[in-house]
């Protein structure tokens, strides 16, 4: 059956659809991207959405029941389709889709190979810059452990100066013997070059072949009467033996190999991935995905892989899964595209591989306990913080939904606010907000009390009024939903501020609302005389600190990028005949507002695109 409630915009679009490979969107009535997929034939799958919904999973019938509008991007071939679908839900990250948690915010390791004297430094996006790079890492702190400990095997550098070999003195790098000292001549180029090499052959699993070349340096070394240096590269193959006994060996043939397995457990997931080098585990990250709940375990495990391998430094001629995917073919075809060679997604029924598998689910079993124990210790800390604050301020119902508000500005200018929301204990930053202030922007004075009343003003209209903040916005329904408890930053005055604004609106007996001081922590209540010290080292107090600086920073922040944008645009902004093409040519052509400033008209004028007019206009202006 239908859905009988059909917008027929939407009905007029599914009896268009093609019968072409492509990727569609669909949206809710805020316009919101909430599922991504692709599709052999558009036509065809988006319509099954619409019909038998009586046969659909739950997580399906939920979809469809939210979709009130589509659109389609129609491609050559499926696996144009699976490209762009990767992009699309990096892009909006809709809920209803599988998503690797935090995708973009995973480290790497980039060896900086391009330069002469290779640096290393860890990274979180991969660029096409001729660096190598090594990962994507679910731990800063693991990949900074895996760094310090190479770096007594392979002394590589670790500062920005410039190499020449002529310095005075090294660093204290060089006589700990973390560094090979470049800087003073100690190695040149080609013998530096070989260390980092050494290094990168150890991240790639090739152990065997780095500690031959240790040990060929250690003899040559040693028959060349360099005693010194010979027991230098002997002291590197010992730290280095202990790093190969610590990688277990997990099969007799030389392979390299990624083994993937999941668990999932009341709406979450972990995916765990071994990497195999060489026949040896040198490695393995856990992952969280988002946007889970029941869906069906081939379409989770596909998801991951998509979205995983898009980023990966580095792909294995063969993957090991636990089961089958409905998408097995076009997935192996991309990944060989990624690859420029063969790779297999092999699913193994017995043997070591299978129990490599089975090893590899067991630790995403182990590791998903390990945080939802973790989870649920967080969320009894935040429990136990709301019901004591509660007691503290004696307010009629759990604080479940706390909203702060901070003012940032810089000598009266680029006055900002923030509006920070934490939804039981936890930051909520879809629902965060911040306000340019207009009044005080316009008068050039610094008053924090008008801009905290302004804020909270368009804040607190958008709850009670149906109409936007600003014409032509479109409504929010987020805006219409009230704290449980408001705070603002700034103590008595502040908070007069803040009961004068709520009077207003008529939601003063609504909204309790209490008054931050920022030096003694002390909460002031309206017409209450002492103010509420919250106990040293309590959860409640961490709680109040914690949103309080989230507010302060997200203000500052902000405030801070509008700054950076007037010291580098609104001056040229302001000048008759200076459009975006121009203010950027001039920027790009001079680097800086000061460096305009200084030249001759002349050398304005002759900027690409300038005009003489222009150019002395400029100059007078500046």
């Amino acid at each position: 059956m239908p859905r009988p409630d059909l917008p027929s915009a939407l009905e007029a679009k599914l009896q268009t659809l093609p019968i072409t490979p492509g990727c569609y969107l669909m949206r809710d009535g805020q316009e919101r991207v909430i599922y991504v997929g692709k599709a052999v034939n558009l036509r065809n799958r988006v319509r099954s959405y619409f019909q038998n919904q009586a046969q659909h999973p739950t997580r399906t019938r939920r979809l469809v029941a939210e979709i009130v509008d589509l659109e389609w991007v129609v491609t050559d071939t499926e696996l144009e389709a699976l490209i762009l679908e990767n992009e699309l839900i990096k892009r909006y990250r809709p809920r209803f889709n599988v998503r690797l948690k935090d995708d973009k915010q995973y480290p790497y390791i980039k060896v900086h190979w391009e330069e002469d004297f290779p640096r290393l430094s860890i990274v979180r996006r991969m660029l096409p810059d001729g660096g190598r790079y090594y990962g994507p890492f679910t731990s800063s702190f693991a990949v900074r452990q895996t760094l310090e400990a190479l770096r007594r095997v392979f002394p590589y550098l670790d500062c920005e100066r410039t190499i020449t070999g002529h310095d005075p003195r090294p660093c204290l790098y060089f006589h700990i013997k973390r560094c090979a000292g470049p800087c003073i001549g100690a190695v040149n180029r080609e013998e530096y070059r070989a260390i980092v090499d050494g290094l990168c052959q150890f991240l790639e699993g090739k152990t065997a072949e780095a500690l031959s070349e240790l040990n060929r340096r250690m003899v040559l070394a040693a028959e060349r009467m360099q005693f010194e240096r010979a027991a230098m590269y002997r002291d590197q193959i010992r730290a280095a033996e202990r790093i190969v006994e610590r990688q277990k060996m997990v099969s007799g043939k030389q392979e390299d190999e990624d083994v993937i397995a999941f668990a999932t457990d009341k709406g979450n997931a972990c995916v765990q991935i071994f990497f195999v080098r060489r026949g040896r585990l040198i490695g393995r990250e856990s992952f969280l995905l988002e946007g889970v709940e029941e869906e069906a375990n081939g379409e989770l495990l596909a998801s991951f892989l998509k979205q995983f391998y898009d980023e990966a430094a580095y792909l294995p001629p063969q993957v090991l899964l636990p089961r089958d995917l409905d998408e097995h073919a076009i997935i192996e075809q991309w990944l060989r595209s990624k690859r420029g060679a063969r790779v297999t997604l092999h699913i193994p029924k017995r043997g070591p591989k299978k129990d490599l598998v089975d090893m590899a689910a067991e630790n995403a079993r182990t590791a998903l306990v390990a945080l939802q124990a973790e989870w649920e210790a967080d969320a009894h800390r935040h429990t136990e913080a709301i019901g004591n604050l509660q007691n503290a301020l004696d307010l009629p119902a759990p604080p479940s939904r706390i909203e702060c508000f901070d003012i940032s500005t810089l000598q009266g200018s680029n006055t900002v606010g923030s509006m920070v929301v934490f939804v039981k204990g936890a930051p909520r930053k879809s629902d965060y907000r911040r306000f340019k202030v207009r009044a005080v922007t316009q008068t050039g004075q610094p008053d924090d009390y008008a801009s905290m009343r302004e804020v909270l003003r368009r804040r607190f209209r958008r709850a009670v009024e149906d109409q936007p903040d600003d014409p032509g916005e479109r409504e929010d329904p987020t805006w219409k939903l009230l704290p449980d408890l408001l705070i603002v930053d700034g103590g008595k005055g502040q908070l007069g501020v803040a009961v004068e604004v709520l009077n207003e609106l008529g939601l003063y007996e609504v909204v309790p609302v209490v008054g931050l001081a920022k030096q003694e922590e002390l909460l002031f209540r309206p017409h209450r005389s002492d103010p509420v010290r919250l106990d040293r080292n309590s959860p409640e107090l961490f709680l109040v600190q914690r949103v309080r600086d989230e507010a302060h920073r997200f203000a500052v922040t902000y405030q801070r990028n509008l700054r950076g944008k007037d010291l580098t645009g609104s001056r040229l902004e302001d000048i008759s005949g200076v459009g975006m093409k121009r203010r950027q040519a001039l920027l790009k052509h001079f680097g800086s507002i000061d460096a305009i400033r200084n030249a001759s008209a002349d050398q304005i004028a002759a900027v690409p695109g300038m005009t003489r007019q222009v150019a002395e206009r400029i100059k007078q202006e500046l």
